[in-house]
């Protein structure tokens, strides 16, 4: 089993997060699809889907002769996802509550998707190679991770930069990698995958959603921070009060982590 040590609060809490995280992402990562190959018609799966906001998208790109798969641990997120898109009459898209690894399923894909899912996991070599499996040969992996290392905030904010710590720190404690963006294209060489390619994205902004993320991700990451005794509820709260406040003024500018966006394509010649 892939383990997963997320540290972010699921459910519907979580479920809101993320769908302002898509929002925020929504250009790059459209950008990314299609520059990858994803097209009218294919079968696409979706890795660590959260609250389907990738499958969405996927399932907009292949249009209704095509066929998209959303897999997530997160069975509330899932039943989310599953009201959401039946809400946009996508009916090519279907969800499931299961681990990132499949193990077992047939190799029935033209594009494995995974956004943000390898940070979270133990062993992430091991859960690429399962996400190639997956593919049909001459089929396309694409992944998009973070860089937490990557932030900027100006006029520079302590509570920013305690912020990245933090975060860093409790996502390293559970065994996990918050710095895997650069990583992505060798974890898809090692797995055998060809024609790798790979650009950086950062949003940022002085207004917007995109300021906000970060207080939201801490309000969301407050009790892993807690129960591994790395910061107390009260500074906790500054933390967030400072961050809230200074996506409010419009006069600082702040950005998500450097985003590494990476493909790659099973040999054509694969088993």
């Amino acid at each position: 089993m892939t383990e997963n040590r997320y540290v972010i609060r699921g459910g519907e809490a979580g479920r809101e997060r993320l769908r302002i995280l898509a929002r925020v992402m929504q250009p790059t990562t459209r950008s990314l699809l299609e520059r990858a190959g994803v097209r009218e018609g294919i079968a696409c799966l979706d890795v660590g889907c959260g609250g389907g906001d990738g499958s969405v998208e996927l399932a907009r790109l292949v249009g209704p002769s095509g066929r998209v798969l959303g897999v997530d641990l997160d069975a509330e997120k899932i039943e989310v996802a599953r009201r959401e898109a039946a809400a946009l009459q996508l009916s090519q898209i279907e969800f499931q509550v299961s681990e990132a690894s499949l193990r077992g399923t047939a190799a029935e894909f033209d594009v494995v998707f995974a956004r943000f899912l390898l940070t979270h996991l133990g062993d992430s070599a091991a859960a690429v190679r399962h996400m190639i499996e997956r593919l049909r040969p001459g089929g396309v992996a694409i992944v998009e991770d973070i860089d937490f290392r990557g932030h900027f905030c100006h006029p520079e904010l302590a509570a920013f930069q305690r912020y990245v710590e933090l975060y860093t720190q409790v996502v390293r404690r559970r065994g996990a990698d918050p710095d895997i963006g650069p990583r992505l294209p060798e974890l898809l060489l090692d797995a055998g995958c060809e024609a790798v390619g790979v650009q950086v994205v950062q949003p940022a902004g002085i207004d917007g959603e995109v300021k906000r993320i970060a207080a939201i991700t801490m309000e969301n990451i407050a009790d892993a921070l807690l129960a591994a005794e790395l910061a107390s509820q009260e500074e906790i709260d500054a933390i967030i009060g400072a961050l809230f406040a200074a996506a409010a003024d419009g006069r600082t500018l702040m950005s998500l982590p450097r985003i590494v966006q990476a493909w790659g394509r099973r040999p054509a010649a694969a088993a």
